[in-house]
Parts: structure tokens; sequence; C-alpha cells
């Protein structure tokens, strides 16, 4: 199976948003991708936070300052591709939300060491980290991101802003509504429903379906209280 888009057909100026862990993360994204062909020309992140600034520039990545700053930079005719590095998808939803009423388009990151099979379909501002496995006949919803060895079986559908941690097991023909976030190392059995929201812990097992907002733990899940996600 080949990464898809083929790294090859990936071109053009981009900022990451997010500067935080996963926004560096993202960062080496973009570079092994482009040792393998794509042209990607990093700009640099945004972030709230200037305190992270020290981290972007052990790595010679500039830091634009604050979102704002990109919104006033598209005001002035720049439109680069975005990249929402940011773990949570309640936040993700948000910024995209905000970059999208301003005209601005989500790039696709798909690491050269992840692999995606065919007959699927990967929508804007998704994320595949380096050892991500998406079988066949899948979908990933808006700015999903699949982390670190993480796995997507036949059939899936993933919604939006959805986040499947490093080294989860989503089985076939699951559904994860949007929103979900399913915590590292995490397994969901084949056929099950993950209602919009909730959240399952590291290393739960999931068994029977999720309703939307519950937070669930342990083997087999079961729930622990309810999440807001606004």
């Amino acid at each position: 199976m080949l990464p898809f888009p083929a790294a090859a057909t990936v071109r053009g100026q981009v900022v990451v948003v997010g500067a935080g862990g996963f926004g560096r993360e993202v960062l080496d994204i973009i570079d092994a991708m482009n040792h393998v062909g794509a042209h990607l020309e990093l700009l640099g992140s945004v972030d709230d936070s200037d305190a992270r600034s020290e981290h972007l520039a052990r790595r010679n990545t500039k830091y634009l300052g604050p979102i704002s700053s990109l919104l006033d930079d598209h005001a002035r005719g720049q439109t680069p591709g975005v990249i929402i590095g940011i773990g949570a998808g309640a936040v993700r939803q948000r910024i995209d939300a905000q970059l999208t009423r301003a005209g601005l388009a989500s790039a696709v990151l798909v690491h050269p060491m992840a692999t995606v099979g065919a007959d699927n379909r990967i929508a804007d501002g998704c994320i595949l980290a380096a050892g991500a496995r998406v079988t066949t006949n899948i979908t990933l919803g808006r700015h999903t991101h699949i982390h670190l060895n993480a796995t997507i079986g036949h059939d899936a559908t993933i919604g939006d802003f959805v986040s499947v941690f490093p080294g989860a097991t989503v089985s076939g023909s699951v559904h994860l509504a949007d929103g979900v976030t399913i915590g590292t190392g995490a397994n969901v059995l084949p056929g099950l429903t993950v209602g919009e929201g909730a959240f399952v812990g590291a290393g739960a097992v999931v068994t029977t379906d999720i309703e939307a907002g519950a937070t669930v733990v342990g083997v087999p899940a079961r729930p622990t209280g309810s999440r807001v996600t606004s």
C-alpha cells in the first residue's frame, strides 16, 4: 500500500497552527514528506502562546505570532495551506470554523511511513502520522488525526475532528462520530459505534456501543461520567 496522496503531488506554502507537542511532531511529518518528493514550503507556526517559540527556534522554524496573525496575513492576500496541529478535537473544530470563514484552505498530511489502501476518502485537514494504517473503504472526516502506529480497519467511518491516539486500534466497520477521542493503546472491537464527543481512555477495550459524550475506561470499557464537548 502507498501513502495517499502521493508525496510528489503535494506542494505549496503551509502554516502549522499550534506549536505544542503535536504541532512540532507535524513539523517532522512535513520534513519527511519533503524528503520523499513533496514540495511543501513551511512558512512557520502560529500559536497563541509565544512561550513555545524557543522550541521552534531550535529546529529553525519561524514563530509567526498568534493565530490572529494568520488571519491578518490572509487579509493582505497571503493564502497558504493551513495544518491544525492541535490534539484536542474541540479546539481544532473552533479554529477550523474561524479559518474557514476567512477563506483559508486546509492541507492533508500523510507521513511516508503511513499506509493507506485503496477506496478511501480522506477529508481536508487530516493528518496521518508515521506507522498509521488505514486499510480499505474507510472515510476519515475533516481534521481527523491518526497518530503514531494507530490502525483503522476496513469499512470504518470516522467523523470530523476525531483523534485516534498512538497505538490505538479501530476495527472493521466501526463508526466513530464527530469529535471522538480514542486514547493511547485503546481498542474498539468490530462493528461498534462510539457516539459524538465520547472519550475512550488509554488502554480501554470497547466491546459495546458508547453513548455520545460518555467517558469510558477499562477492560471492558465502562462509563465513568460525561464529557463536555463545547
